[in-house]
């Protein structure tokens, strides 16, 4: 700890900082996983996103080692746009199957909806929540991937004029062709009870195809579901301040991070100290706009805020087995020894996550990437998709603007909507009303009286669960708030250390989808 503190004061190189930080955390969490983690470059923070700006999904469950995973399937009749009877293309879905519970007859089938990313077949290889009640209820499953994302590819490219096919109604008709396709291809009837599952967006649209299209399911698990579109997505750091503070350093924790910030905040309304901040949190190429400024505080949110988000969640990243937590990353934050200094506390920290590599927070850069539309393009794994749908459907934008969260003012909802504009040629009043039509047409947390049969699970230590339902809102259409947990926590593989409330949880879920195949 002495020599990590002589080296953080000098002008020693950032990778033999980070180096020996894995010797001081191996020793401050008795030789616990955080360090083995990042010496197999398994640790997993936010500051090595390109932008600040593109939120975190449902990740994949880890994959028992020999565990035999579902093969590519396809559903090659999928319509283009299934709003326009002009429009005849049709392209080829990516789907997976598991018929090992089905009992080939009467039993329900289960279908895992796809988000913004690569569908898994770990999901359906794995003991996670939908084939726990597969195996309960001899179902037959699926997991269908989203349209644009992944292997999934209705068109030639990714480019501005095909992204308009890109939406979350297409999304949920994709799921009514697919159910007319299965039951075609099973010969299925109608005593064959379908149930949707899904996590972060993809469990907003769980949820969604319930309401929209009640023919399709009789019932929607909704995990961690952002039904709420918004703009101004400001209570998302507010979440991340308050779980924060949750870990056993209490209200320290978020404190250290405010002070931090604080100093950045004024450093980087100065250019003349730029280069001394470039200096501080290894960024590169150099800050040369403000705008590379505001995404800077954006990257350093993102380091802390995905910790939060997955805190303890059994994903294939996460977990106290193989990943930092929150109490990890406070822990270190306020341990002075280290460095007096919050603000060298903080960059530290920041760097440890990034593996030593330098940040880019250059926007030109981004806005050059993200304009890239070919498939080989490195945001077309799910970055410039995403983006566009929140420009066109949900904003979702985490800012800094709300006093009540500790990383400064700079990363404000310019920051964001800036983007839109600069690939999108969206502005922002368009964006306003993209999402006034979301809420309009799905009815936001305003779920109609007449719908039946949806469960809402949400972690308290979940930032999006500040878009999702968290009270009953009928006897059938119910919300789970799981206490001390995180982002879809439910849905993943069970483990010996879950606790008591993630655990009644998931019996919960399981006694809603059993009463809904009655």
């Amino acid at each position: 700890v002495w020599l990590a503190r002589k080296l953080l004061m000098s002008a020693r190189g950032m990778s033999v900082v980070v180096a020996l930080l894995f010797l001081v955390l191996h020793a401050a969490y008795g030789g616990d996983s955080f360090t083995e983690a990042a010496a197999r470059g398994q640790v997993h923070g936010g500051a090595t996103k390109p932008s600040f700006a593109f939120g975190f999904g449902l990740r994949s469950p880890p994959t028992t080692p020999g565990a035999k995973l579902a093969e590519d399937q396809w559903f090659a009749g999928q319509k283009l746009d299934h709003f326009d009877p002009k429009e005849t293309r049709t392209w080829k879905q990516r789907y997976f199957v598991n018929d090992t519970n089905w009992d080939g007859k009467d039993g329900p089938v289960f279908v895992l909806i796809g988000g913004e990313g690569p569908a898994s077949p770990a999901w359906l290889a794995e003991q996670t929540e939908i084939m726990v009640n597969a195996q309960m209820n001899k179902a037959l499953v699926f997991s269908l991937e989203h349209r644009f994302y992944g292997q999934s590819r209705p068109t030639d490219d990714i480019s501005l004029a095909n992204l308009k096919y890109l939406s979350s109604r297409q999304a949920l008709a994709d799921i009514q062709a697919f159910k007319a396709y299965i039951t075609q291809t099973y010969n299925l009837t109608e005593n064959n009870k379908w149930i949707s599952f899904g996590g972060s967006y993809s469990g907003a649209l769980s949820a969604w195809l319930r309401i929209k299209y009640p023919d399709v399911v009789i019932g929607a698990v909704a995990s961690s579901a952002p039904v709420q579109a918004i703009v101004n997505f400001y209570e998302y750091l507010e979440v991340v301040n308050r779980s924060l503070a949750s870990s056993p350093q209490g209200n320290k924790c978020p404190q250290v991070v405010s002070e931090a910030m604080q100093v950045v905040d004024k450093m980087l309304r100065n250019e003349s100290q730029w280069k001394q901040v470039d200096e501080i949190f290894n960024v590169d190429p150099p800050l040369m706009s403000l705008k590379d400024a505001r995404q800077l505080v954006g990257n350093i949110a993102d380091a802390v805020s995905e910790i939060v988000q997955y805190n303890l969640d059994n994903t294939a990243f996460e977990g106290r087995a193989n990943n930092i937590t929150i109490s990890d990353i406070c822990g270190m934050l306020t341990n002075a020894s280290l460095s007096p200094e919050p603000l060298t506390r903080l960059s530290t920290l920041v760097a440890l996550l990034n593996m030593g590599e330098p940040l880019d927070a250059s926007y030109q850069n981004l806005v050059r990437d993200m304009n890239e539309s070919t498939w080989d393009s490195p945001v077309a794994g799910g970055a410039r998709q995403w983006y566009y749908q929140t420009c066109t459907e949900f904003g979702y934008y985490q800012t800094t603007d709300s006093i009540h969260q500790p990383f400064g003012s700079l990363a404000d909802l310019h920051s964001f909507s800036g983007l839109c504009r600069d690939v999108f040629d969206t502005d922002l009043v368009q964006v306003h009303r993209a999402v006034d039509s979301t809420n309009e047409y799905y009815g936001g947390k305003d779920i109609p009286k007449n719908v039946t049969n949806i469960v809402f699970p949400n972690g308290s230590i979940d930032p999006w669960h500040a878009l999702s339902i968290l009270k009953n809102v009928s006897s059938s259409v119910t919300a789970i708030y799981i206490n001390g947990t995180a982002h879809c926590a439910n849905m993943y593989p069970y483990r010996k250390q879950d606790s008591t409330a993630l655990l009644t949880a998931r019996y919960e879920i399981s006694y809603h989808v059993m009463d809904w195949l009655k």
